[in-house]
């Protein structure tokens, strides 16, 4: 009976435990999560969501707080389009954020960072060009270009000395969108060194819409890699979305997956970033807890507990420390949101949005709580101590556990 060990991903020279962790968003796959997952011999994420708020916790700079200062006279504007990044700060602190956790890898595994596309910030193509080139200048392995289609943005990193060297890989949910994506970026003679196929049970925001029950992530799976060999392209393909087991990712990559994204089970590692009362909340949820809604203000379905304090809430909207998900015009659907409910309750009391959260806040909280299909399942994979909450686990044990059972067992810590 085969393993996850009895398989490798090759990427370049590089030859791989085919297990990489999902990037989560924001700091909760942290850089002692992606480090643990290079030693290991795997791939680790970070996330470059909210990259200068992650900074100031990490290295106690306050790119939050001068932001917050320099735009203070529009905190009452309902209008945000003078909310912008200054590019150079948003280099520091993506610098800052990579370049210390490419210092403190060991092993033979790789770092990556995962970067959403539908992170606008007021700027989309400055800030998105400036988040990627900082990382590749600050030596991170690889780059995950998520959340959009991303149709211009290897095109903004042509100019970089490491745009061929850097590993570069998409996140899709269909075989139309890679085929975008690579027609888009065909005059660049640069293939992507990976794909990963986002099934419909994956965690947070969903490339699907509300008819996501109706697809597969198999037969995605088959549909890409048949694509693939008929325009006789050789990219590993990177399984995700629901991947429970190590047997679980064994049939994948006995179905033709070079790899699998994994990133439920290890919400409740020791090194994730959510604090421990929400990794609690993960432990206790059922199945019905679990809810794909459309809060999101990128547009985006998400998955999440329907018990999270984001739904709902009708905080006011902090562009001027935050604003990660304004657009181009300076607009956020959650602004458009509360501002409605403003007009219907000018006295600012007793808010409540329904139909979008302010996730840029929410998020940087933990209190948006983001979760896989099979998050129910995760006081399974652990013990129930004597005053009724459960054992937290070691990124080691979890990855371990993948990558060596058989036969659906998962092991139960020590």
């Amino acid at each position: 009976m085969k393993r996850v060990d009895d398989f490798r991903l090759t990427l370049g020279k590089k030859e791989l435990v085919p297990l990489i962790i999902g990037g989560m968003g924001v700091d909760i796959s942290t850089a002692e999560l992606a480090l643990e997952a290079a030693r290991l011999g795997g791939i680790g994420h970070i996330s470059d969501a909210m990259v200068q708020d992650v900074s100031d916790r990490r290295f106690d700079t306050e790119f939050v707080k001068e932001k917050t200062k320099f735009y203070k006279h529009n905190i009452d504007n309902s209008d945000k389009r003078v909310v912008q990044f200054d590019l150079g700060r948003l280099a520091e602190a993506t610098k800052l954020h990579v370049g210390q956790t490419m210092e403190a890898k060991r092993g033979d595994g790789m770092i990556f960072v995962n970067c959403m596309e539908k992170l606008t910030m007021n700027g989309p193509r400055d800030t998105l060009q400036v988040r990627l080139n900082s990382a590749l200048d600050a030596g991170i392995d690889g780059i995950t270009l998520s959340a959009g289609l991303h149709l211009g943005s290897f095109a903004l990193m042509a100019d970089h000395p490491r745009f061929r060297d850097a590993k570069l890989g998409i996140i899709v949910s269909s075989v139309r969108a890679l085929q975008l994506f690579l027609r888009k970026t065909a005059r660049l003679n640069r293939l992507p060194d990976f794909v990963i196929i986002e099934g419909p049970l994956a965690g947070g925001h969903l490339g699907f819409g509300m008819d996501w029950a109706q697809y597969d992530l198999g037969t995605i799976l088959d549909e890409i890699a048949l694509y693939l060999k008929t325009e006789q392209l050789d990219i590993p393909l990177v399984a995700a979305g629901g991947i429970f087991t190590g047997s679980d990712a064994t049939a994948f990559l006995e179905r033709g997956a070079a790899a699998l994204q994994v990133a439920t089970r290890f919400t409740v590692a020791n090194e994730c970033g959510l604090p421990d009362k929400v990794k609690q909340e993960y432990f206790r949820a059922s199945e019905d807890d679990i809810i794909v809604n459309t809060v999101s203000p990128t547009g985006y379905p998400m998955r999440m507990l329907k018990s999270t304090p984001a739904i709902g809430s009708g905080i006011r909207p902090n562009c001027e420390a935050y604003g990660y998900l304004l657009d181009g015009a300076g607009s956020c659907a959650y602004i458009n949101a509360y501002n409605q409910q403003i007009a219907l309750h000018p006295d600012g009391k007793n808010i409540s949005v329904s139909d979008k959260t302010c996730l840029c806040t929410h998020m940087r909280n933990y209190n948006c709580w983001t979760c896989g299909s099979t998050t129910y399942r995760l006081k399974d994979t652990t013990r129930k101590l004597a005053d009724g909450s459960y054992q937290t686990l070691s990124a080691e044990h979890i990855f371990k556990d993948y990558q060596f059972s058989v036969d659906q067992h998962i092991a139960l810590p020590a």
